[in-house]
């Protein structure tokens, strides 16, 4: 004898509602600044203008007489103290203009 059992219907599940995508807003985007402004540039030139005067002022000492060694002239003040101190001081001149921040504008 054949017992009837009841059936399990799966359960019918009602389908979910589509759900709208989040809305995202869109920045405006602005355009870049530039990384220097002019007064920039003016401190990079004087840099750059200091160490090359300090090479120029280190540069020569070349003897008259080749058969000679004249010492005031490869070993002057200009070339060892004067000269260095130039390029070293240029080089700080550069690393400033590098580093400084250009003024705001106030817009009303």
């Amino acid at each position: 004898m054949a017992v009837n059992k009841p059936v399990n219907k799966p359960e019918i599940k009602p389908t979910p509602r589509p759900v709208a995508a989040p809305v995202i807003k869109k920045r405006e985007l602005k355009p870049l600044e530039p990384l220097f402004v002019k007064d920039n540039y003016i401190w990079m030139a004087a840099g750059a203008a200091i160490i090359a005067l300090g090479m120029i002022l280190m540069s020569g000492g070349k003897n008259v007489d080749p058969n000679t060694f004249d010492k005031t002239l490869v070993y002057s003040t200009t070339r060892i103290t004067v000269a260095p101190i130039l390029i070293v001081l240029g080089l700080l001149v550069e690393v400033y203009a590098l580093f400084k921040k250009p003024k705001v504008a106030v817009t009303e």
